[in-house]
């Protein structure tokens, strides 16, 4: 069974930096592109940030590139996105995804507020 569990969300100020994490298990990690969403409310969830399998290969949101660095360790199993110079549009919950056997997984998501 897919599990997806995200970490490090919480309260920064605008500028400052967070890192995310997310401890996926129930599937061959090194053999599944991974990627980073988030949804503020009353808007669709957006993808942020991904990486390939093959190369590590990144895509980014216009809105996040330069700031965000989406990276992954498959010894341990974990899909990170460090966030930089955060502005409070980037205040969202957070979710970790992938896709396996044909259907997208989320995990439950962590909420990210960017304030003073």
């Amino acid at each position: 069974q897919v599990q997806l569990v995200e970490s490090g969300g919480g309260l920064v100020q605008p500028g400052g930096s967070l890192r995310l994490s997310c401890k996926a298990s129930g599937f061959i990690f090194s053999n599944y592109d991974m990627s980073w969403y988030r949804q503020t409310p009353g808007k669709e969830r957006e993808l942020v940030a991904s990486i390939a399998i093959v190369g590590g290969a990144t895509n980014y949101a216009d809105s996040v590139k330069g700031r965000f660095t989406i990276s992954r360790d498959n010894a341990k199993n974990t899909v990170y996105l460090q966030r930089n110079s955060l502005k409070a549009e980037d205040t969202a919950v957070y979710y970790c995804s992938n896709v396996w056997r044909g259907r997208r997984y989320w995990g439950q998501g962590t909420q990210v507020t960017v304030s003073a």
